[in-house]
């Protein structure tokens, strides 16, 4: 099979580099790794063909910088781009520049990124397609007496909600009138920070809703199928924690039906590549319109191991020009699998960021357990991005058989020098509600408020100090002093990673 381009450069760190670059050698491709000075020695630097510094270690001077990219790009004859996810993966001007230095950008065309990156023109678009969503406004409210009239009209509690961006920024509950004038004014306040538009929007709020995503593939050629449903509900703060496919509400009817809308809003804004249809659920299996996000999502492997496709070869092949080869009804779902996020955080102190070495490392195995990395035992977790360590996958015949996987597989999951989430994993797996798949937005509250991992008192103080001094540094506003160089890091820049070792 001829590979899909010669050489790709991932614009990215982490587990998501390091699983395209895998995908990249299985098709024959050869890799360009990026890294700024604090991932000089980060595991997909090693693996990757070749890898170039782009930049100080705060993201808003390395893998935010698309000059950088670009041009590492074309000093390296990558003829391709793979953002990954998060960073510039749903940037428009990213994917414009790209095409402009003669680049493909595995990933939608901008119009597609800007149309569902901005949310209010989502709904529109969902609207126009006949797709439910959410009862609230069809254009931003700037105006505090407009807000609260379509509150009492929509009906509290409702949601403020940042037009642009996503991942819970920008968004505040409000239960009663008099809580709407403070919630406007500080949504739009840490919307204008995130996102740079502090334009923002209301909808009703679901109670316990379902977090339901359809995964979607599209190729240039017209051609639009849908890889059905992954339930995402346990989640914080609006950031999930645990993944699986199928879902436990989903009926064939409901797939179909989510599966069919994911598809007409992905055609109707002229969507390439792949990207994910979110959907909330109510309790009558009720589904409405979320939004898309159009890039790869961090849990796609739950989807590869139900389907037996591999999205990031999917992608490489649909950039590269050719046919999705299949349609709609050879799209098949066989047994379950699920997804936890071993995030380097201390749930018991607030869920605190928890940068540092890891002294050991020792990854499960077993049958059908799938570890999706970008660590490894001597590294050094970084303290200037996402704490995302790994994904632990699994797969089983039915979810009971699923569960009992994952929980002996997080069991044998050993990290020392570093708090993670696992212990709180674990316990989310044992709990009773899960296991029946009685599941919602707010089952981690639920089971947090219960008992068990929280920060209060002073280590509630002292964890959210710490997370706004990594958000600060995440953010690319405070530049930290200069690490000791590594004399071998530097000379892998030079040369062929892979061969180097």
């Amino acid at each position: 099979m001829t590979p899909p381009f010669r050489k790709v450069l991932v614009a990215n760190r982490g587990e998501i580099a390091v699983r395209v670059v895998r995908a990249c050698r299985e098709l024959d491709v050869a890799t360009v790794a990026v890294f700024s000075e604090a991932d000089r020695e980060a595991l997909h630097v090693l693996l990757a063909d070749e890898a170039v510094p782009i930049g100080p270690a705060p993201s808003a001077e390395s893998y935010l910088r698309i000059d950088a990219l670009v041009d590492a790009a074309r000093a390296t004859g990558a003829e391709a781009v793979h953002p990954g996810y998060g960073f510039l993966a749903e940037n428009a001007a990213f994917a414009e520049a790209c095409r402009a230095a003669g680049l493909v950008f595995i990933g939608p065309p901008p119009a597609a990124i800007r149309a569902m990156g901005d949310k209010v023109e989502a709904r529109r678009v969902a609207r126009r397609m006949g797709v439910p969503v959410v009862p609230g406004t069809e254009e931003p409210v700037a105006d505090d007496g407009l807000a609260a009239a379509v509150a009492a009209e929509v009906g509290y509690p409702v949601l403020v909600k940042a037009a642009l961006g996503g991942g819970g920024k920008g968004m505040r509950l409000v239960r009663a009138p008099g809580e709407l004038a403070g919630a406007l004014r500080a949504a739009r306040s840490e919307a204008a920070s995130a996102f740079g538009e502090s334009a923002v929007y209301i909808e009703r709020y679901l109670e316990a809703p379902r977090h339901v995503e359809i995964q979607v593939l599209a190729d240039g050629h017209g051609h639009v199928v849908h890889l059905g449903e992954r339930e995402c509900s346990i989640q914080r703060r609006h950031q999930k924690l645990i993944e699986e496919c199928p879902s436990p509400v989903a009926t064939a009817e409901l797939r179909r039906a989510m599966g069919e809308a994911a598809c007409r809003v992905a055609a109707a804004v002229g969507y390439v590549n792949a990207g994910t249809v979110e959907f909330l659920v109510d309790a009558e299996r009720r589904f409405y319109f979320l939004e898309m996000n159009t890039r790869l999502q961090v849990e796609h492997p739950v989807t590869e191991l139900v389907t037996g496709r591999d999205l990031v070869k999917d992608q490489l092949r649909i950039a590269a020009g050719d046919p999705l080869g299949f349609a709609q009804d050879d799209v098949g779902w066989r047994g379950w699998a699920i997804e936890c996020r071993i995030n380097a955080e201390d749930p018991d102190q607030g869920f605190l960021p928890c940068p540092g070495r890891v002294a050991s490392l020792r990854v499960p195995g077993g049958p059908w357990v799938r570890d999706d990395t970008g660590v490894y035992a001597g590294y050094t977790i970084p303290r200037y991005y996402d704490t995302l360590m790994a994904k632990l996958v699994v797969w089983g015949p039915d979810r009971e058989a699923a569960v009992a996987r994952m929980t002996r597989a997080l069991g044998e999951y050993r990290v020392a020098g570093v708090e993670t989430t696992i212990p709180l994993l674990a316990r989310v797996l044992r709990d009773p509600e899960f296991r029946a798949g009685r599941l919602s937005t707010h089952f981690l509250e639920r089971l947090l408020e219960a008992g068990g991992p929280r920060a209060d008192g002073p280590r509630r103080t002292a964890a959210l100090v710490a997370a706004a001094l990594h958000a600060y540094e995440r953010a690319g506003r405070q530049e930290p002093p200069p690490g000791p160089a590594s004399p071998v890091a530097w000379r892998r820049a030079a040369q062929p990673a892979w061969r180097a070792r």
